[in-house]
C-alpha cells in the first residue's frame, strides 16, 4: 500500500513562496536610536520577535497546503479470511408483506387457521432481521445485496463493511412492494454481479423469496451457464405462504405450481443447490444458521482503502497560528495603551 502524499489541487502549491512575506521588514519595523548598548538584554522580547513571523509563516503555508487538499491516495490491500462471497437476492414483492404462520400452526383448528395467519410477523420483517444477524455474525464475508420484484435493484455492491450492508437491509422497510415477482430476471442480474470479479473462494447466491416462476428456456439456459461459469452455489430460502405448495409435495393438484417448477429447475442445475422451506420464523432462523455453518472456506480478496484527506490537520495548524498572532497583537495594543 502506497503511503505517498498526493494533492487534489497541486497547482496551488505555487503560492507557497507567499509564506515568506512576513520575513520582509517594513519601515515601521526599524526605529533609529543613538545607542542601545546601555539597555538590558530583553530575552523575552527577542523570543517574541522571532515567534510572531514564525506563526505568520505557519498560518500562510498551512492555509495554502489545506487548499491544495493533501492526502493518502486510494489503494487496495490483499486480504485473506475465512468465509464466502455472498450475494443476497431479497424478494420485495407485495406478498412478502404477508404474515408468517405462528409456531404452533399445526395444533390450530384448520377452520380458524386463516385468522391466526393475520397475527404473525411479516415475512419481509423476519427476513430482514435474520439477514441482519447473519451479516453481523460473519465479519470475514463479502456481501452484496439486491432487491427484486418486477425487476432487480442493486442496493449494495460487494463489500466487507458491515455498516453498509446493514443500512441496505434496513432500507428495504421503505414503502410497499409491487405485485409481480420476476425471479428469473433477478437471478440473471445476480449472476452478472460476479462476472467482473476474480474468483477467490466460495461463492453463494442466497435467494430469499416466497414465490416461484415458470422460466422460459432462454432464461433457464442463461442461469445454468452463468452459475457454472462463475462457480456459484445457489441457496433458496422459500418462505411458504398459507395454502401454498410445499417443495416436497407429491399431490397432483400442485403439479403446475410455480414454486415446484422453480425448485425442479434448480435441482437440475450442475452447480450446488440447496432449498430451505420456512413456514414460521423459527424455520427461517434455522435455515440462516445452517447456511452460516456450511460456508466457512478460505477467501482471498482485495479491500479498497479510500483516500485519506489530511486537509483538516493543516487547517487546525493554521487556526492555531492565527490565534497566536491575534494574541500577540492584542498584547501589543495593550502595551501601547
Amino acid at each position: 500500500m502506497s503511503e505517498a502524499l498526493t494533492f487534489e489541487h497541486p497547482w496551488l502549491l505555487v503560492l507557497l513562496p507567499l509564506a515568506l512575506l512576513p520575513l520582509l521588514r517594513g519601515r515601521r519595523d526599524t526605529l533609529a536610536f543613538p545607542s542601545v548598548a546601555w539597555l538590558p538584554r530583553d530575552r523575552v522580547g527577542q523570543l517574541v520577535g522571532w515567534l510572531w513571523p514564525l506563526f505568520a509563516i505557519l498560518a500562510i503555508a498551512s492555509s495554502i497546503l489545506a487548499l491544495a487538499q493533501p492526502g493518502r491516495p486510494q489503494s487496495f490491500v490483499q486480504r485473506t479470511g475465512t468465509g464466502a462471497e455472498i450475494l443476497v437476492l431479497l424478494d420485495r414483492s407485495r406478498s412478502m408483506d404477508d404474515r408468517m404462520l405462528p409456531a404452533n400452526w399445526r395444533e390450530i383448528d384448520p377452520s380458524s387457521l386463516l385468522y391466526h395467519t393475520g397475527r404473525g410477523r411479516k415475512k419481509a420483517d423476519v427476513a430482514r432481521e435474520l439477514l441482519s444477524q447473519f451479516v453481523a455474525q460473519r465479519p470475514d464475508d463479502r456481501f452484496s445485496l439486491m432487491y427484486f420484484s418486477n425487476r432487480p435493484l442493486s442496493v449494495v455492491s460487494f463489500t466487507q463493511h458491515d455498516a453498509v450492508m446493514q443500512a441496505g437491509i434496513s432500507a428495504g422497510v421503505t414503502g410497499r412492494g409491487l405485485a409481480d415477482t420476476e425471479v428469473g430476471r433477478a437471478l440473471v442480474a445476480g449472476i452478472a454481479e460476479f462476472d467482473q470479479r476474480a474468483y477467490s473462494g466460495s461463492r453463494i447466491m442466497l435467494l430469499v423469496s416466497d414465490g416461484g416462476a415458470h422460466l422460459d428456456e432462454e432464461t433457464r439456459e442463461r442461469i445454468r451457464i452463468g452459475l457454472a461459469r462463475n462457480r456459484i452455489a445457489l441457496y433458496w430460502m422459500y418462505l411458504r405462504s398459507y395454502n401454498s405448495a410445499t417443495l416436497d409435495t407429491t399431490d397432483d393438484r400442485w403439479a403446475n405450481a410455480p414454486e415446484l417448477a422453480l425448485h425442479r429447475f434448480f435441482q437440475s442445475l450442475p452447480t450446488p443447490y440447496r432449498a430451505y422451506q420456512a413456514e414460521v420464523p423459527e424455520d427461517l432462523s434455522r435455515a440462516v444458521a445452517e447456511v452460516g455453518r456450511q460456508q466457512n472456506l478460505p477467501l482471498d480478496f482485495l479491500e479498497q482503502i479510500p483516500r485519506r484527506d489530511y486537509s483538516r490537520h493543516f487547517i487546525a495548524v493554521a487556526a492555531f497560528a492565527c490565534a497566536m498572532l491575534l494574541l500577540y497583537r492584542s498584547m501589543l495594543l495593550r502595551s501601547w495603551q
